[in-house]
Order: C-alpha cells, then sequence, then structure tokens
C-alpha cells in the first residue's frame, strides 16, 4: 500500500528517470510510436494519455498493449519471471486532513498523484490471442492526415509564410512560418507547425495560458515551461499524425537545459505535460466532458 510518502515521491521518481534517459542523449517524448501503436490498455482498449504516453511509448516495445497484474490473472495469463513493471501516474481527489482543511462546514478535496503499475503484453505469457493483432504497418496518408489536423482546430489563427523564421505572435494571434518549400521535406514543415499550433492554444481567446498571455522573457523560467509544452504537445500531434520529424538530432544544448531545469523543479515535467494535453485536445476538439469520462472510465478499469 502506497504511504504518503510514497506519493509524493512519484514526482522524483518519474524525473529521475527522463533526466537518466536526457543524460543517454534519449529524448523520451520524441520516441517515435507509430509502428508500435499508440500506448493503450489492453482489456480496456483506452489509450493512455498525458505523460503516460510518451512514458511507455518510449520503452521501445513492438506493440504497446499493457495491463496490470490484475487484469492479466482475470484472462489466465502470467507475468514472465524477473520481469519488472512500469509506472503509471494518475490523479486521486482525496478529502483533506484536519491539519490542511481550512476548517469551514464543506468537505476540501486535494489532487494527489499516485500510480500503479502495468507490464507490456511481451512480459506476460498466455495471453489469448484475440485481444491484440499484431501490428501492422500504417495504411494511411499522413500528410492528408496533417492537414486535417489543422482543419480541426476551433478558432485556428492565421497562418503567414514566407518569413524567415517560425514563431507565433500571440499579440496579432499568426503563426508565422516559412515557405513550405524552405522545408528539407513535408514531416519537418509540420512537425514546425504543430509546435507553433500548441504555442497559440495558450491564447486568452483559447486557453489563456499565463506562459503565453502573461510577458515572458527569452531564458525565463516560463519561456522555458512553454517551449517544453510546445515541444511534448507537438510529439503527442506527431503521433496522432503518424509522422516523425528525422532531423532533430539530440541537440546538446536543449537536453542540457531540459536536465537542468528538471532537476531544479520535480514537477515540472508533469506541468507542462498536463498543459501539452489540453493543447492537444483543444485543437483536435475533444470535448472537455468526454475527456475527463474517458480519464475516469480507465482510472477505475486499471488501478488495482
Amino acid at each position: 500500500m502506497n504511504t504518503q510518502a510514497q506519493r509524493t515521491d512519484v514526482y522524483q521518481i518519474i524525473t529521475n528517470r527522463i533526466i537518466e534517459q536526457l543524460a543517454q542523449k534519449v529524448v523520451p517524448w520524441r520516441k517515435p510510436w507509430t509502428e508500435a501503436g499508440h500506448p493503450q490498455n489492453l482489456i480496456t482498449k483506452l489509450p493512455y494519455r498525458g505523460i503516460n504516453t510518451w512514458l511507455l511509448g518510449s520503452l521501445g516495445y513492438a506493440q504497446n498493449y499493457f495491463l496490470t497484474v490484475r487484469q492479466a490473472t482475470a484472462i489466465g495469463a502470467t507475468i514472465k519471471k524477473g520481469e519488472h513493471g512500469h509506472m503509471v501516474t494518475f490523479w486521486k481527489r482525496q478529502e483533506k486532513t484536519q491539519d490542511q482543511a481550512q476548517h469551514t462546514s464543506e468537505k476540501e478535496y486535494i489532487s494527489v498523484l499516485r500510480y500503479y503499475v502495468v507490464f507490456n503484453i511481451d512480459q506476460c505469457e498466455n495471453i489469448p490471442e484475440t485481444l491484440h493483432t499484431p501490428a501492422t504497418e500504417a495504411v494511411h496518408t499522413p500528410i492528408t492526415l496533417c492537414d486535417e489536423i489543422v482543419a480541426r482546430m476551433p478558432q485556428c489563427p492565421a497562418i503567414v509564410h514566407g518569413k524567415g523564421g517560425a514563431w507565433y505572435d500571440a499579440d496579432k494571434d499568426e503563426i508565422h512560418l516559412p515557405k513550405q518549400g524552405s522545408f528539407t521535406s513535408s514531416e519537418s514543415y509540420y512537425c514546425t507547425l504543430f509546435h507553433e499550433l500548441i504555442h497559440s492554444t495558450g491564447h486568452q481567446s483559447r486557453l489563456n495560458r499565463k506562459e503565453i498571455v502573461e510577458p515572458t522573457s527569452f531564458g525565463s523560467e516560463k519561456y522555458g515551461i512553454e517551449e517544453l509544452t510546445a515541444e511534448i504537445g507537438a510529439c503527442y500531434l506527431n503521433s496522432v499524425a503518424g509522422i516523425i520529424d528525422k532531423e532533430f538530432d539530440s541537440n546538446v544544448a536543449y537536453i542540457k537545459s531540459w536536465i537542468e531545469a528538471l532537476r531544479n523543479d520535480k514537477r515540472m515535467i508533469f506541468y507542462a505535460s498536463g498543459r501539452a494535453q489540453k493543447a492537444v485536445n483543444f485543437i483536435l476538439n475533444v470535448p472537455h466532458k468526454q475527456e475527463a469520462d474517458e480519464v475516469l472510465v480507465q482510472e477505475g478499469a486499471e488501478t488495482p
């Protein structure tokens, strides 16, 4: 049973894992999972969300199906000897203690970060073949999907081509990009566009994200958080569209700055990932109630 101290340490456990990967020049949220499929629970078929998407997607399994020990037992499967599980984080709403509460007549609640453990199907034995199908090569047209994602976005900002760089102008609510022909590949163009689209969701007319709305100086903490949010959000959209930014070369300067930021704030990656997921949901026009219902169903089905 998890103690309060163990629950609090989830921040540090996950952050340490990410720092270890970055130190090896592996950027976990840029790990492509298009061939293995979006990480999802084997039994409920619900996709993992937010930080869990790339925590599980970066593990390198052939198929991104996961399940808990309880779920494995229910279908007659077993975990292979010597296999270690993987953490999945979630927020649990619980009543405040007497020390935490403001001593009002109404009950008060807080959200506590907790986790449970899942195993990939490759770590299991005797899983019925009818529950999963072998991974196959995607048969969609990625660039068409990219255009559909942009077209689906509510209140999409103006996209202006022809400038020498790429940026989002919050004052004019415009995305500026070089001409499409100046990119080395179509994938590179859309990866850049997705990055700026994530920035644009912070506009006051959309998600009103303080890192965009409030004045921010280059190199500041707010600037770093917003860039990490856009970086992770763009990678989510890349996965949805089935494209990979092949030009990213594990830039040492980026990795060094991320490691430093994560060491200074163990909660930063959760903060940025949460905002990235909200930005992606806005762009994909996911209804808020549907999003909340999916999370509740998944947690209830998977939590041991």
